[in-house]
Parts: C-alpha cells; structure tokens; sequence
C-alpha cells in the first residue's frame, strides 16, 4: 500500500459503540477483595481456608458513594483473584463464599455490589482472573470448560456489565503445568451474554493494558495500533508500506511508540484498541493497614496523565477485612473529587468562540479561541471526533498573547493541556494530522 493511501486509512480506524461508551466512562474504579485481605498478602496460594474470609460490615453501598464522590462512573469488582476464591457462591468450586462464616455462607459480594452500583447509578463490572491456584482442573483441557461456566455464572446473574477485565496472568498449576487459555471462547461468551462490555486485556479485543502499574502514560497516546500487538482486534487496514517483511512480534504494552509511524508503517494491519491506566490508591492491591493512600497531586496529576491524555483511569480502592473502605481512603476520594470539580467543573469553564483560521492545509490548521475578556486560563481540553472520523492529530501547539504556552503530541478522546497564560485570546495550531482534523469540543478552563 502506498504511503498516502496508508496514512488515511489509518486516520479512518474507528471505535465501535462499546469502545466510545467506555471512553466516554474515562474514570472509574476497581475493589480488589479476597482472602488476600485477611492473610496480608498481594497473592494469594490457593491454600487458604475458606473460614477467614469474613466481611463482618460490608457496605457496598458505602463503596459506591466513595468512589463518585471522586467522579467515577463506574467499579470493576475482583470475583475472582488468583487465588481462585469466588465472592459469589459458585456452584463449580467450593473454594467460595458460601463456605466462609460470613452470613452462614448465604452471602453473595458480587450480588450486593452490582445492586448497590445500581442504586447508586453507576456502571458495575467484574474481574474473573484466569489464573487460578485453587482449582484442581488448572493445567489441563478441562479448566477452560471450569473457567467459562464460571463467566457464565457472571454473565447471566448480575445485571448489565460495562467491562469484563482479565488479564493474562499465568503461573505454575499444581500439577507443574501452566494452562492454556481459550480466550477465543471467553470472548464468544461475553459477547453472547454481555454484547454491550468492554473487554480488558494485554491484548484487545477492546481495551489494552498500557504497560505499567504507576499510572504513567506514554508521550504519545494511539488508540490506532498494531493488530500484531491487539492481534484480537478487528483488522481495520491494508498493510503499511514497508509491511512486506516485516517483523513487529517483539512488540509489548510498555513500548513507547506504540501507534506512532515508525511503529505502524511495519504492521500488516491496523485495528482500534484504547489503552486504559490501571493503579492502586495505596502501593499495594490489596488493604494493608500499614500503607496510606497516595498523595491527592500525585492522583491528580495522574487522572490529566489517563483521562486526559486519551486513557481511561481504573483505579483501585481496596476494602479493609471489615468489608469496609479505610476512612483516609474515602477522604482521599472525596479531596480528588473536590479538585476535579475545582478545575473542571462548570463553574470554571469559560464561554469561547472558536472560528477556523483558513492556512489552506487541513492537516495543519489554525483555531482561534476568543475569551470574552482576559482570563487566567489553566487548562485546555481537545477532543477528536474519534466516532465519526478516527483519530488522526499527531502534534499541535497553543499560543496565548505570550507566545507558545503548551506543544504536545496526541489528541484522541481527551486532551487536558494544563497550562498558565493570562490571555483573551488563544491560538490552537494543529502542526500534524494524518488526515482532516475533525474535532468534537474545545472547552477553556480558568485557574
């Protein structure tokens, strides 16, 4: 494929329907909760007695106030952890719930979680861990068929799911083999009894992990990639102009320019799989009374890193062995919120008009931002029309009345430029795009 007919084909990959209501979801929280929670642990063995796990004063409706009081729209729950401990009472293991002492082994996390998200009017999802140190079928044909009537017991028992999130964790079974997964089927499944969820995983079909647990997002964020790396994505394109060849199996979620044209001239396909940041509120998973929340600029700066830089931001709040979240926890969440809605709230934004400047080139035009009076503007925020174009801004910069105040890469879903110029005007000039630049909103914020 030519160079040029490549480029625009690669601006016209597109999110489906599923992909854009998860991006536009953009933050929300995952509970990790097991046995783990009792024995101190970040994995657990397998081995661990039902008996200890025992959430005396679970309050999952507690959960949910918490986690919108910080501006998430939505919780991805742990069902099941790598220690093969179900929070649910499944009828495939006794390794769950329903032989643990807390309500006599009638209780049911999820089920309490997913209504009080329901009532809560935020969207609930479930995390099934395909590694699994209980289970004696791990390692051998027959944990696939363990695994999927497990999926299906989440599938069909909880209410609409927005995500479904396993990750490809794959360690040592008892018997010294390490299993198989039949991910092919897992997906079939979901997409049969869940077809509107996202799936999370390394490698698509939908989201993708972005490399990293410190909340650290690339210089250049795609959701356009490699079908060699999200090689369970739809394959979008022809082949790129130097594909013929042409090896990218070394490819891995950590790489830096994943997307980017020296990457993607190579692939033989391109396909759309948004990157989400995943990071823990504390330094571990799971709850440790020792350890104390992180500080409310580094959660800060990480929600403009994800959110704002064209990532989702899933981040976990773990319950302490009570079933409740710790209160330096919830007062953590509820500061984030308060910031969040102190910069980005409606009372911050600031009526502009945004004309057009004709340079004769659509793929490096100019946008003139009047203010109605000199403002003290602390961020910008860009937003492609990722449905109905794709993505396709490569660099851009902004300029106040001082001069160029911000220059960065990627635009995609959100863009938050955080930036300080005291101006009445502002000049947006895209300096590359792969095809027409088709934006869908760009709002100003004052500090």
């Amino acid at each position: 494929m030519e160079f040029k007919e490549f480029l625009k084909s690669a601006a016209s990959v597109k999110p489906s329907a599923r992909q854009m209501n998860w991006f536009d979801t953009e933050f929300y929280a995952f509970v990790h909760f097991t046995v783990n929670t009792y024995t101190d642990l970040e994995w657990g063995l397998g081995d661990e007695p039902e008996s200890i796990f025992n959430p005396y004063d679970l309050n999952c409706d507690e959960w949910v106030e918490a986690v919108k009081s910080a501006g998430m729209k939505g919780l991805v729950l742990t069902a099941k952890h790598h220690d093969g401990f179900c929070l649910w009472p499944s009828a495939y293991t006794e390794h769950s719930v329903k032989n643990s002492p807390w309500k006599d082994g009638k209780g049911d996390v999820v089920r309490e979680c997913a209504e009080a998200c329901k009532r809560g009017g935020i969207k609930f999802g479930v995390y099934l861990s395909p590694w699994d140190r209980n289970s004696k079928y791990y390692g051998t044909d027959a944990y696939n068929d363990y695994y999927c009537n497990q999926l299906t017991e989440l599938l069909t028992n909880y209410g609409e799911l927005f995500m479904v999130w396993f990750d490809g964790a794959c360690g040592e079974g008892p018997n010294g083999k390490k299993q198989v997964y039949d991910f092919d089927r897992y997906i079939a499944l979901i997409r049969k009894y869940q077809p509107n969820a996202c799936i999370f995983n390394d490698h698509g079909p939908d989201v993708r992990w972005c490399g990293n647990e410190a909340g650290q997002a690339r210089r250049a964020e795609w959701a356009v990639v490699p079908t060699e790396l999200c090689y369970r994505c739809d394959v979008q394109t022809g082949p790129g102009p130097l594909a013929e060849g042409a090896d990218l199996s070394f490819m891995y979620n950590s790489d830096q320019n994943i997307g980017e044209l020296n990457n993607i001239m190579y692939s033989k396909g391109l396909g759309f799989a948004g990157s989400e940041i995943d990071m823990s509120i504390r330094p571990g998973w799971f709850y440790h009374e020792k350890e104390e929340p992180h500080s409310l600029d580094r959660l800060f700066r990480t929600y403009i890193n994800s959110c704002g830089a064209n990532t989702s931001f899933n981040l976990n709040v773990p319950p302490m062995p009570s079933g409740r979240f710790d209160p330096r926890d919830i007062q953590r969440l509820k500061e984030l919120g308060e910031l969040l809605e102190n910069s980005f709230g409606e009372s911050k934004k600031v009526p502009c008009t945004v004309k057009k400047i004709d340079t004769g080139s659509d793929t490096q035009c100019k946008y003139e931002i009047e203010l109605p009076e000199e403002t003290d503007v602390r961020f910008v925020e860009l937003r492609e029309d990722l449905a109905a174009a794709g993505q396709r801004i490569e660099s851009f910069r902004i300029y106040g009345d001082d001069g160029c105040k911000y220059y960065d890469y990627t635009v995609g879903h959100r863009r938050l430029c955080w930036m300080k110029t005291k101006t009445k005007k502002l000049i947006l000039h895209i300096t590359s795009a792969r095809d027409e630049v088709v934006l869908r909103d760009i709002s100003v914020y004052k500090a």
